[in-house]
């Protein structure tokens, strides 16, 4: 799957005209760290809750921050694997996809290389991983164990995170010990749980895969 086959519409860039009060703004209500920064087309970087810190005036514009992740970008043609890899190296949520003209198309977010990972058959030893989107007065990790347990499988860990493609989800991953994930994905559904991805152990899988796998799993503390 190709980066731009994962663009995630509902996260929008800035302009370099916009202020650091409007950055700020959006950083809180897309519930991500970095947001992209464009010049009508043309990308500049990524603009960070830590850049905001250190300015007071909330209208001082864009155009006037010296911004980072400006070399940190995916074409639009590039695997998805690009984007796995370049999120874990710099630590951010999201990257930016370019086009032939190095023109800004999106942004791909690790919620979104997540559910492309979920479509393919990836090794993951005797377990298996589960991913979830819900509502934050929904999440209960005791409740969703009993029902994982009624199947006779159990959570070896768990990761909570804001959910990139709705702001007002969060999004829970779980390691199993079992890759038998039929009936439990089951249980989960009939109670009202979205299952928005799910990995399960298969026979053979190439050296890049497994460890871009693990890559992955160690950047979501799993």
């Amino acid at each position: 799957m190709l980066a731009e086959e994962l663009l995630n519409h509902l996260i929008p860039a800035l302009q370099v005209t916009d202020s650091t009060g409007k950055a700020a703004k959006w950083l809180e209500e897309f519930h991500v760290g970095q947001l992209p920064v464009v010049d009508n087309r043309q990308y500049r970087g990524l603009i960070t809750e830590s850049d905001l810190l250190d300015y007071d005036q909330t209208e001082e514009l864009l155009s006037q921050l010296t911004l980072g992740y400006a070399d940190v970008h995916v074409q639009h043609d590039q695997h998805f694997y690009s984007i796995m890899e370049i999120a874990i190296q710099n630590k951010i949520q999201l990257v930016p996809v370019l086009d032939e003209q190095r023109e800004y198309m999106g942004v791909v977010t690790v919620g979104d290389t997540l559910a492309a990972l979920g479509q393919m058959p990836i090794a993951v030893g005797q377990g298996g991983i589960l991913v979830l989107s819900m509502d934050e007065r929904d999440y209960s990790l005791t409740q969703i164990s009993r029902y994982v347990e009624e199947n006779n499988a159990k959570i070896l860990s768990a990761h909570v995170a804001q959910d990139e493609s709705d702001p007002y989800k969060i999004r829970l991953t779980l390691k199993l010990n079992t890759p038998s994930l039929t009936r439990i994905v089951a249980t989960l559904e009939r109670f009202g749980y979205v299952i928005t991805a799910q990995f399960s152990g298969a026979s053979e899988v190439g050296e890049g895969e497994q460890d871009r796998y693990d890559a992955l799993l160690k950047y979501l503390s799993l």
